[in-house]
């Protein structure tokens, strides 16, 4: 089968070009100027501008505030695998003993560069894979602390296919639903990822900033999910709280 739109010939070197001006910017580091990609790269300046503001536009650089050079930007991250790093003992026997407290699975999730990925899942009761959570998050507790952060949640939630005949797919809708996550700090999906599971999940702050740093979720029967469970909720909460200065 033939490609229906073939890269013209400047194509190709339009986007080694591009990319190189990427690479550059990481092995110069932040701050990196115009200039100084065009001389190390033998661009023409009027080039290197024409990329750079192509990448500035694409959220993969970012001005500096004083103007002056660029660097990385927010999409640029999600170029690399995320490193999984083993949270520290002391935060893992938190997890576990939250895991002893109830009958549901517990599930320690990163939100560290921006993308979802389970630091410590539990191993009796195994989750839907990393990989699923960082590619539909509109459909997961834990995704939706994630896009209720975001200035704009539909930047990371691209693909709003129904995993199931409960998921959440119309922008309206999930918007509605992220607006409560926000106001209540809990997270809740009901057979949404998988048709009989539901989960719960909170978030865990860096106290300092704010900034959303990781999640703590439960998951069980879909049908117990939709349920007020206060008690769990509340015991959610507590062990989260606990995580805080151990993760932030």
């Amino acid at each position: 089968m033939t490609d229906p739109s073939p890269l013209s010939g400047r194509q190709p070197r339009a986007v080694r070009s591009a990319l190189a001006v990427l690479e550059e910017v990481v092995a110069a580091g932040p701050g990196v100027t115009a200039k100084e990609i065009s001389a190390a790269l033998k661009l023409p300046q009027a080039t290197t501008y024409r990329l750079l503001n192509l990448l500035v536009g694409e959220e993969y650089l970012v001005r500096l505030p004083d103007l002056r050079g660029f660097a990385l930007g927010r999409r640029a991250a999600r170029l690399a695998l995320p490193v999984v790093t083993q949270p520290p003992a002391a935060a893992r026997a938190v997890v576990e003993h939250l895991r002893g407290l109830v009958r549901w699975g517990v599930h320690l999730a990163s939100f560290r560069g921006g993308t979802l990925t389970l630091v410590d899942p539990d191993p009796d009761h195994p989750p839907t894979e990393s990989a699923v959570l960082a590619r539909y998050p509109h459909a997961s507790a834990l995704g939706r602390l994630l896009l209720a952060d975001q200035a704009d949640w539909r930047a990371l939630a691209r693909d709003l296919r129904p995993l199931t005949a409960h998921t959440v797919t119309g922008t309206t809708e999930l918007g509605d639903r992220l607006a409560l996550v926000r106001d209540a700090d809990l997270a809740r999906q009901c057979g949404e990822l998988t048709a009989d599971k539901g989960c719960l999940a909170v978030p865990i702050r860096d106290p300092a900033t704010g900034a959303l740093v990781a999640g703590l979720a439960l998951c069980g029967p879909a049908a117990r999910v939709a349920e007020p469970n206060d008690e769990l909720v509340r015991l959610l909460r507590e062990h989260a709280e606990r995580l805080v200065p151990l993760l932030a």
